[in-house]
């Protein structure tokens, strides 16, 4: 079961929810961030964040400090603030990059985000209370491209990020600063800022860059999606295991986890798409969320297509609209209810400017193994036979 709701014509390049969903807050694609407000079953624009000077690649809004992040190809990041007078105001974030910005998440605790970056580097920032200001760390070594994507770890330490490298790491990104020493996990023992605790290649068989990396809600284990149409998942506690299932689909750009051994991943294919990982810890395809199909009037769609390739030697084929919910790709995915241990809806959207919440308690997972019917087709000047 879907829920749509469209914001015009313009690409959604990510998005992100208050604490009690009453508002969201868009990027269209361009410098601007949209906040809309929730009435009914539609939207009311409050405010428009319009400090960046080129396109927003990230944002995350803080559910508990009610603080939203925002980052962009200006190689700027600001965190924005909400007055008595309801007006957000900006505060500049010191990244030290040379390079875009292309993402960013608070930390569970929110006293600091990571922001990855085309300078091929993460920015560790936390707040400086003497100079009123956002400053940060950086994460350098071994990373060779670009990050495309970073989670946190539940225990407000460890990040893992991907990058076009087609590597996924594990980092400690401690801040003794402001947080004390944490307890150690089945990722590693130190934890010292930029330690490398795991990393892991997604170049075997064919490969691609990382498109989006995502800790489980116990945190023990690591999904992430590649550009070889690749789905894999690292768990730490056998012994650093990883699970790579290559998928029949188009490149996912998003992947988040909605159940201890369940996730959801969408993309260039327009259909979010549930996986699970089994007993012997192989990933498998649960099901589709999007089982809306477009109804043929004038009977199959498969007899019609064969009719007139019969007659006319070509298929007629004039309705460009898509059999999913979204026209075009989906390129952020959010939870909308519940957390990563178990959630029961997820958000996406994409570029035909739609943004979708999807009711994952309503999905009836059924595995039907469907035998295989050979069909004959003789092709005749008047007619068309099919015999089974």
């Amino acid at each position: 079961m879907a829920e749509r709701h469209s914001f015009g014509v313009n690409p959604i390049t990510c998005h992100a929810w208050n604490r009690d969903r009453t508002q969201v807050a868009l990027s269209p694609n361009n410098h601007e961030v949209h906040i809309y407000q929730r009435a009914d079953n539609d939207w009311k624009l409050v405010d428009v964040l319009n400090q960046h000077d080129l396109r927003v690649t990230g944002i995350d809004w803080a559910p508990k400090t009610n603080r939203i992040v925002t980052c962009a190809v200006d190689r700027n990041a600001y965190v924005w603030t909400q007055g008595d007078d309801g007006k957000w105001k900006p505060t500049l974030v010191l990244l030290r990059i040379n390079r875009a910005a292309t993402c960013v998440k608070w930390s569970p605790l929110e006293n600091k985000f990571a922001v990855g970056s085309g300078a091929r580097l993460i920015s560790v920032c936390y707040f400086e209370s003497e100079n009123d200001w956002w400053v940060s760390k950086h994460i350098k070594k071994p990373i060779h491209s670009t990050i495309t994507s970073i989670d946190w770890h539940p225990n407000n330490v460890l990040l893992v990020a991907g990058s076009a490298d087609f590597k996924v790491r594990v980092f400690s990104a401690f801040i003794k600063d402001i947080e004390e020493m944490p307890q150690p996990s089945p990722w590693g023992m130190k934890m010292s800022l930029g330690q490398l605790l795991a990393e892991f290649p997604n170049s075997s068989g064919g490969g691609g860059w990382v498109h989006s990396v995502a800790f489980s809600g116990d945190g023990n284990r690591v999904c992430w999606v590649g550009h070889d149409s690749s789905v894999s998942v690292a768990d730490a506690t056998s012994q650093m295991a990883v699970s790579k299932l290559r998928t029949e689909f188009l490149p996912f750009l998003s992947c988040v986890w909605v159940g201890p051994s369940s996730l959801v991943a969408a993309g260039h294919s327009c259909c979010p798409m549930l996986y699970s990982i089994n007993e012997s810890g192989q990933l498998y395809l649960n099901c589709k969320l999007d089982v809306s199909q477009k109804k043929e009037a004038g009977g199959l769609s498969a007899m019609r297509k064969f009719q007139s390739l019969d007659r006319q030697a070509r298929i007629e084929t004039s309705d460009t609209t898509l059999e999913t919910v979204h026209q075009n790709a989906i390129t952020c995915l959010c939870l909308y209810k519940g957390g990563k241990g178990s959630a029961s809806s997820v958000s996406t959207s994409g570029l035909d400017g739609q943004l979708v919440i999807w009711d994952l308690q309503v999905v009836v997972i059924v595995v039907v193994q469907v035998p295989l019917i050979f069909v004959t087709v003789s092709l005749l000047p008047t007619y068309t036979s099919y015999a089974k």
